[in-house]
């Protein structure tokens, strides 16, 4: 049969609650706000009930599925540590991991090495102050030797002139 110019929506046809289905509350129609209202009263007095039981079977921790039925002790489980900061304990030291043990030792050990090379006191620093020595050494006879050049230049400049 047709159904005239338009098709309906693919999702199917509109449904009518008939007023037998309306006075049995089984209607498909929306919630009203008083029923809305009266079901989350409901609620909060079921979970507040449910909460009270709770708080009496597991210490504050609320269990998923069958955590709760079966109790299972897993050593790769990290638990998250939230603590409050009423409960910091001020005094406690954080023992560092071997990453950062190893990070900061590796610190020391270089500002110690810069210390002793300012010093001279490294094998490293030794070769590099011979070197510099020697270098200075040599500018020094460059310049002596220049020096010297320029005298007997001007030496000679000067006998030429006479």
């Amino acid at each position: 049969m047709g159904r005239g110019k338009f098709k309906g929506k693919p999702t199917g046809r509109r449904q009518f609650s008939t007023p037998e289905e309306m006075l049995a509350g089984t209607s498909r129609r929306p919630r009203t706000f008083k029923q809305e209202e009266a079901e989350a009263e409901d609620n909060e007095k079921f979970e507040e009930e449910s909460e009270e039981e709770s708080e009496e079977d597991s210490d504050g921790e609320r269990r998923k599925g069958t955590q709760g039925i079966i109790e299972i002790e897993n050593p790769n489980l990290v638990k998250p540590k939230n603590v409050k900061a009423k409960n910091v304990d001020i005094e406690k030291t954080t023992e560092l991991s071997r990453r950062e043990r190893e990070e900061i030792e590796k610190q020391q050990a270089h500002e110690r090495y810069m210390r002793l090379q300012e010093q001279g006191k490294t094998d490293q620093a030794k070769k590099d102050l011979e070197r510099l020595a020697l270098i200075r050494q040599q500018r020094a006879d460059a310049a002596k030797k220049r020096e010297e050049e320029k005298a007997a230049k001007e030496q000679k400049k000067s006998e030429a002139r006479k």
